[in-house]
């Protein structure tokens, strides 16, 4: 099967966040089953480089109708990390991807449309013929609309589109001046209740919704979460669209890249360890310990890694530190905030904290002191107000580092409390709570320390059960193989 995956990221070459790694993991495991697998990316100026290998100029001059006009590209190819991309240069007055970062500016919409409509224009003008175009978020939403409204009637009749929605709350909403720029002309249609109208804002268009509607298969990254997405109000407002296109919604629980993940052979990591050698993981806690001066005690290590927002929960990540703190632990937290706000608290926060030998708090990103963390910390919190997905905590099971959780998308998918599970006794995995409040997360830390320091056999085995679990991508790449069969001709 010929599968292109459409996005607007792919680690370790253009990351902002999970889809990346999605984007990456998926594709690679594709192609193992056999599959060829191609993956369609803007060439970002801001991107790394550095991760591709044999980049070059395969095909110059691809005309995109756009406007009144149209905008030249080139298109260029190289693999990143053994994946084949091809990454679509425009050449415009709006430098649509010659930029300092990936997203966040005025004409987001504009740049991702342009995208979609490109990716689509390659595959025509080279006669490429996918059995499958896999798109993602909000940013593709527009491929399968430009395909079934355009592009079927110029030969593009074979493929069919799986569109993948990484998080409901980013839906692309804009203004309908979208529609002349692609060429979809007839705004009284595509404005429509029943295609792009956007169901809260009356004069607005929005791509995801177009997704969901065109697309012949619609996924998210957790079963749990389409529950969410269909009965609550974590659907940001497309509920309704989706309860209309149920029978094609699913959710596929995002996979883990075993081979980057793995502190077997993890190069990141000064001691390398198994379930079997266990022991060799403290290694690692005391070596972040002295990376980071903490003191060393007898006292586990709880860890934050991840942004600073909202959605992960930043009010009880804030408190997690001090109940830690306060309760014979030590606190470590790698992380920042695209808030302003949020990043000066949590550097106030740091400075308030900087005597204290019990804690630790880099605001920022280092992969390097990720990989450590994962591995010295013996728990990390994951207090998400939602949760698609989550790879933190499938990490953290893989590391033999205990999760803690707020029960919520696939963090309920994934993480069993070891005290109020249904399932088997051997097959719980962590701690969950179910509020988003202090006493939730407070309770859920107060069992983990607690078995920590008074059943240490216990928490040991605790930690390998959760060293039994497989995430990796074998059998979400199963799932999607299987919703590829039953949508293709």
């Amino acid at each position: 099967m010929l599968i292109v995956m459409i996005a607007s990221e792919c680690a370790p070459v253009s990351k902002v966040g999970g889809l990346a790694d999605v984007v990456y993991g998926l594709s690679r495991e594709l192609e193992i089953r056999g599959n060829e697998v191609e993956i369609i990316l803007p060439k970002y100026e801001c991107m790394r480089y550095d991760h591709i290998w044999g980049l070059k100029i395969f095909y110059q001059d691809l005309w995109v109708p756009w406007g009144n006009s149209g905008i030249l590209c080139t298109l260029w190819v190289g693999f990143v990390h053994g994946r084949k991309c091809v990454f679509i240069e425009p050449h415009s007055k709006e430098n649509f991807f010659k930029r300092e970062h990936y997203y966040g500016f005025p004409d987001d919409a504009m740049r991702f449309a342009f995208f979609s409509k490109a990716a689509l224009e390659y595959l025509l003008k080279t006669n490429r013929h996918p059995d499958i175009i896999h798109c993602h978020d909000w940013q593709t939403g527009l491929v399968p609309v430009l395909l079934y409204e355009m592009y079927n009637l110029q030969g593009m009749h074979h493929s069919r589109v799986c569109y993948t929605i990484h998080n409901f709350k980013y839906q692309g909403v804009t203004g309908t001046d979208v529609l002349s720029a692609t060429k979809l002309d007839r705004t009284e249609y595509y404005h429509h209740h029943d295609r792009l109208k956007d169901n809260t804002h009356p004069t607005a268009l929005n791509f995801m919704k177009g997704g969901i509607v065109y697309s012949n298969y619609v996924t998210t990254v957790s079963q749990k979460h389409a529950w969410e997405a269909l009965h609550t109000d974590q659907g940001y407002g497309l509920g309704d669209t989706l309860h209309k296109h149920k029978n094609k919604f699913r959710g596929i629980l995002n996979g883990l890249d075993y081979e980057v993940w793995n502190p077997e052979i993890d190069p990141l990591i000064p001691h390398h360890y198994t379930a079997a050698t266990l022991d060799k993981k403290y290694g690692n806690k005391e070596v972040l310990r002295d990376k980071l001066l903490l003191n060393k005690e007898f006292k586990p290590i709880i860890a934050y890694i991840g942004r600073l927002d909202t959605q992960k929960g930043v009010h009880l990540i804030r408190h997690g530190i001090f109940y830690a703190l306060q309760n014979e632990a030590q606190f470590v937290l790698l992380g920042s905030s695209p808030e302003r706000s949020i990043n000066n608290d949590f550097f106030k926060l740091k400075y308030e904290l900087n005597d204290n030998e019990d804690c630790h708090l880099e605001i920022g990103f280092d992969e390097e002191l990720a990989h450590l963390i994962y591995a010295g910390a013996d728990m990390i919190i994951m207090p998400s107000m939602y949760e698609p997905c989550g790879l933190t905590q499938l990490i953290a099971l893989r590391y033999g580092t205990v999760p803690i959780v707020r029960k919520t998308g696939g963090l309920a998918d994934t993480i069993f409390d070891r005290d109020y599970s249904s399932k088997p006794f051997t097959a719980r995995n962590g701690y969950a709570f179910h509020e988003a409040d202090f006493t939730g997360i407070e309770s859920a830390m107060r069992r983990a320390i607690g078995l920590w320091h008074s059943y240490p056999e216990q928490f040991r085995q605790l930690i390998l059960q959760g060293m039994q679990y497989n995430y990796s991508w074998h059998r979400s790449g199963e799932y999607y193989l299987e919703s590829y069969e039953g949508i293709r001709l």
